[in-house]
């Protein structure tokens, strides 16, 4: 197989671990960190972006990083957890490669990133029922990948065999 491979999800699914656990088992492809990607270009933290720009701001830089990462071959793009949202970046997405959702419970994600303080969405009101509302609400989206990859309680090893098993077959 040679089509990127796009990992999607709420932010502490996985996304970042996994895409870099993948990149071991496939040497042969690049790695590209869509978030990592926007602060190298603007010199910002993401979390800087949102506080000073907001987040159309930031969403513009996502989808113009995801135009220009998603094309050609053989990478592993993880893209951001709200990336999957606007409808271009879906179709360049869903186009350019498989797209894998990381999907984990709400209670699995908040026990992953409670004790971070670089997640913009959840500088105000941090609570499990927060990241319950941003999942119900990207749910419809999410669900348009061509695969959904379950990551509560497995480790990264357990979920990359689970990718790979999937796109090969």
């Amino acid at each position: 197989m040679n089509k990127n491979i796009i990992l999607i999800g709420m932010m502490g699914s996985g996304k970042t671990t996994i895409s870099r656990e993948l990149s071991k088992e496939l040497p042969q492809y690049t790695l590209i960190d869509i978030d990592s990607e926007i602060e190298k270009s603007t010199q910002k933290k993401i979390s800087e972006i949102f506080l000073k720009h907001g987040e159309p701001f930031f969403r513009m830089l996502e989808s113009d990083k995801i135009k220009k990462f998603c094309t050609g071959n053989k990478k592993i793009i993880s893209a951001g957890g709200g990336a999957f949202e606007n409808e271009n970046n879906r179709k360049i997405m869903l186009e350019n490669g498989v797209v894998i959702y990381l999907k984990a419970t709400a209670e699995e994600i908040f026990n992953r990133i409670k004790n971070e303080t670089h997640r913009p969405l959840l500088k105000r009101n941090f609570s499990l029922e927060k990241i319950q509302t941003i999942m119900e609400k990207r749910a419809k989206n999410y669900s348009k990948a061509d695969y959904t990859i379950d990551t509560t309680g497995k480790t990264p090893y357990n979920i990359v065999k689970e990718i790979l098993g999937a796109i090969n077959d």
